[in-house]
């Protein structure tokens, strides 16, 4: 089985697996691996293991050394560069009128290549600013365009709950849709549920799975019930609300002079008088769908 070990790139919380070959390694050691972009500084996050071969990513990248003190001080050379990097690259990127934002610049470990990330909402043709970059910079250089939950989780920030953004602390989730917006009982309005990225919240996906198993518990709105206690019925109602944090059910029941109570229950005490549940009712309508597509990857 290959022996791998774990290393994270700055601004990067995913720990990526290279060929471990026989280093010896400690935990936050700075080592230089060889990826698709070239030779990079990487910090050692997980200690060498053995893995099946069906799960490894093929090609595995190998790690080429340990970093030696002259590896980390340019790496820091390089890091203090970057300011006037930024600098002199949006100056041309504005002497040319293009429309995109710069994010991030990193050079490789050798210097040979520094790649630029930017953000644009099209395609832009920048070539000749390539040729610019090159001629100020005296080096190889690549553009390469990032969505805005990447240039989020580069930059980093706090999302409304006041945590790291869930992007940039490493977690992975799959695609965030509306329907997970829907699943979960929340206002389907774009200042509620997009993060700073300006898309759906990444926690809508790590808190659906929960969502998906209630919402087939819970009896639908509009959907008739019965309330159970000590296996007695003791009023028939209308669902007009659920709670699936609390789990509860708050129904609508009728009394005799006419008049009405509203009152939460718990779910063990409903019994639903026929076979729906609240997971039929998540469609997103069509003029929801329409003003909420920006927001959706």
């Amino acid at each position: 089985m290959p022996r791998v070990v774990g290393v994270r790139f700055e601004n990067t919380p995913k720990i990526y697996w290279f060929a471990a070959g026989e280093y010896e390694y400690a935990p936050d050691m700075s080592v230089i691996v060889e990826t698709a972009r070239g030779p990079e500084i990487g910090t050692v996050k997980m200690l060498p293991k053995d893995v099946e071969e069906s799960e490894i990513v093929s090609p595995l990248k190998p790690v080429l050394r340990i970093a030696t003190p002259e590896d980390l001080e340019r790496h820091e050379q390089q890091l203090a560069k970057r300011p006037e990097i930024l600098k002199t690259a949006a100056e041309k990127i504005a002497a040319r009128k293009l429309k995109m934002k710069l994010v991030d610049a990193q050079y490789t470990i050798d210097g040979a290549k520094l790649v630029l990330y930017f953000t644009s909402d099209s395609r832009v043709d920048f070539r000749e600013l390539v040729k610019d970059l090159a001629s100020a910079f005296r080096t190889r250089i690549e553009l390469r365009q990032i969505g805005t939950r990447d240039e989020c989780r580069m930059l980093g920030g706090y999302g409304p709950c006041g945590r790291v953004c869930c992007c940039a602390s490493g977690c992975e989730f799959a695609k965030v849709n509306i329907r997970m917006a829907k699943n979960q009982n929340l206002s389907l309005n774009p200042g509620k549920i997009s993060g700073l990225c300006g898309r759906l919240m990444c926690c809508l996906s790590y808190e659906n799975a929960y969502y998906t198993e209630t919402n087939k518990l819970m009896p639908k709105t509009g959907g008739k019930v019965k309330i159970v206690e000590n296996g007695e019925t003791v009023a028939t109602g209308v669902t007009v609300g659920i709670n699936q944090i609390k789990m509860t059910v708050r129904v609508k029941t009728e009394n005799r002079d006419g008049s009405f109570d509203v009152s939460d229950y718990p779910l063990e005490n409903i019994v639903k008088l026929d076979s729906s549940s609240a997971a039929d009712e998540l469609n997103v309508s069509k003029d929801e769908e329409a003003e909420l597509k920006s927001i959706e990857d």
